[in-house]
């Protein structure tokens, strides 16, 4: 495997939390999993196992490789000061590093060329998002016949299709790539290069974070651009819904919380409730305690909806529950919770920043979740939600369409579990959000929304199944094509 940072050495998204869990959880199944990632200045661990020049379009880098315990699996930390020891991981306040295609370039060789010196054949070549998106374009192009990587199939990831990876077409004879690269099925995109198209076009089977997000980004409002070129490799484009830390988020076990509950005793969630309500200051007495108490952790971004709910801000203290949100974001939506929380502190609460603890609490703590976000590929917060008994009020978009089934719903599998809307509008949120707030009023009903939630499986042994599935796939797939046949054993 091949990514930009994972748990625990590195982290500014979702990307990191997959990258923890997933080689882990392969390796539990059998595979020897090796995750290469940059060691970055915040991950300067691990010891030492190999050191090398490689050059890449007539510039030297030198090489440390440093190996560190993921687990059951291991994790390869790039080492490049020029190039990793850095205040930030992809970019400063004004903007992105200027040499991220070299950054990522070198990342991507690296790993590549320590394969080749340890002899070591991979079965598979799996990377993550545009910046390990060479890697399929390098195996297919200058690898393809090498005696240790040629033939190796790839798969790749697409965590956001917000993020493509794009640069001048300069840097392709920087890379190491060919002119001819710069076509409309290779990596030509508007005129530059992108390291997304590249991983699209060249892998053996891509895959998205979700089966609805896959089908999402086939179509204009959600591809960014891309859903043609998706459309073109639908035949090979799966949706693999992502897991969660089940050890780490588990109720009956969180250090966090002050008492444990599970979904057969529900009783300690209400002193996790008592706790988040003193936490933020809130009145925490019989009659808080028996009001609704919703939470948010989250960026503070439109694509979160929060612009949705900057216009619903003079109705919320009006609708009778209570409100805790913590997360950092644009200054605006700062400063709106913040002065929300000034002109009602009987009810509504922020807290700028994030802390892990605390969103612990929050999640075991909150009656409801809410997630409006415009587009989401996976999400996790719905998931921590829904083990924590905790109901999510989400957008029926990508992973959230996958794992929140509306209260309305009359099948029974899967059974509901949440409130959904499907509008981005924020009157099709507030239905939603007065749905949730009734149904909260019925004791039996809501115990049985809270066990759906709970009983459900999300780990990440159910994800890692299905990827050992496309693994197979994309093996036999190379295997098969190179006999002029086409494999089907992914349901294709």
């Amino acid at each position: 495997m091949i990514g930009s940072e994972a748990l625990p050495f590195s982290k500014t998204g979702g990307l990191a939390d997959v990258l923890g869990a997933l080689p882990q959880a392969l390796a539990q199944l059998g595979w020897d999993v090796t995750l290469a990632i940059p060691r970055y200045r915040e991950s300067r661990t691990g010891t030492l196992i190999d050191r090398f020049e490689l050059r890449i379009g007539g510039v030297t880098a030198d090489i440390g490789v440093f190996e560190a315990p993921l687990g059951p699996a291991r994790a390869l930390l790039v080492d490049e000061p020029s190039l990793y020891d850095r205040d930030h991981l992809y970019a400063t306040e004004t903007g992105d590093y200027p040499d991220n295609a070299r950054r990522f370039a070198v990342l991507v060789r690296a790993a590549l060329e320590f394969a080749i010196r340890r002899g070591a054949r991979p079965t598979i070549v799996h990377a993550h998002d545009w910046q390990a998106g060479l890697a399929p374009v390098y195996l297919k192009t200058l690898f393809a016949s090498h005696p240790v990587l040629g033939g190796v199939a790839s798969v790749f990831t697409i965590h956001n299709m917000a993020y493509q990876g794009l640069f001048q077409p300069d840097w392709l004879p920087r890379l190491d790539l060919q002119w001819s690269l710069l076509g409309i099925e290779q990596l030509e995109y508007w005129g530059k290069i992108s390291f997304l198209k590249g991983g699209i076009n060249y892998a053996d089977v891509i895959t998205t974070v979700s089966p609805q997000y896959a089908k999402e980004i086939q179509t204009p409002a959600f591809g960014a651009g891309f859903d043609g070129i998706l459309r073109r490799r639908s035949a090979d484009l799966v949706g693999i819904l992502n897991g969660i830390d089940t050890t780490q988020w588990n109720p009956a076990t969180d250090p966090n919380l002050p008492r444990p509950f599970s979904a057969k005793d529900l009783s300690g969630k209400a002193a996790s409730k008592a706790a988040v309500l003193r936490e933020f200051n809130l009145p925490a007495d019989t009659h808080a305690l028996g009001r609704p108490l919703i939470g948010m952790i989250s960026r503070m971004v439109d694509q979160k909806g929060f612009d949705l709910m900057a216009a619903l801000a003079p109705k919320l203290a009006t609708l009778g529950p209570a409100f805790v949100i913590l997360g950092t974001g644009e200054p605006k939506y700062q400063d709106l919770w913040r002065q929300l929380a000034v002109t009602f502190p009987d009810r509504i609460a922020a807290r700028i920043g994030f802390d892990e603890r605390l969103a612990h609490l929050i999640e075991a703590g909150a009656d409801i979740f809410l997630m409006p976000s415009q587009f989401e590929p996976c999400g996790l917060n719905q998931m921590y939600s829904l083990r924590y008994g905790t109901v999510p009020v989400v957008r029926s978009v990508g992973g959230l369409a996958d794992t929140v089934t509306d209260q309305a719903a009359a099948s029974e599998s899967p059974r509901p579990n949440g409130f959904t809307f499907s509008e981005y509008r924020p009157e099709a949120l507030l239905t939603a959000l007065r749905r949730a707030l009734t149904a909260f009023h019925n004791p039996e009903g809501w115990r049985e929304l809270q066990a759906a939630g709970m009983q459900a499986d999300h780990s990440w042994h159910r994800s890692a199944e299905e990827y050992v599935k496309i693994y197979n796939w994309a093996i036999s797939k190379g295997e098969m094509n190179g006999r002029g046949q086409r494999a089907d054993v992914y349901g294709r």
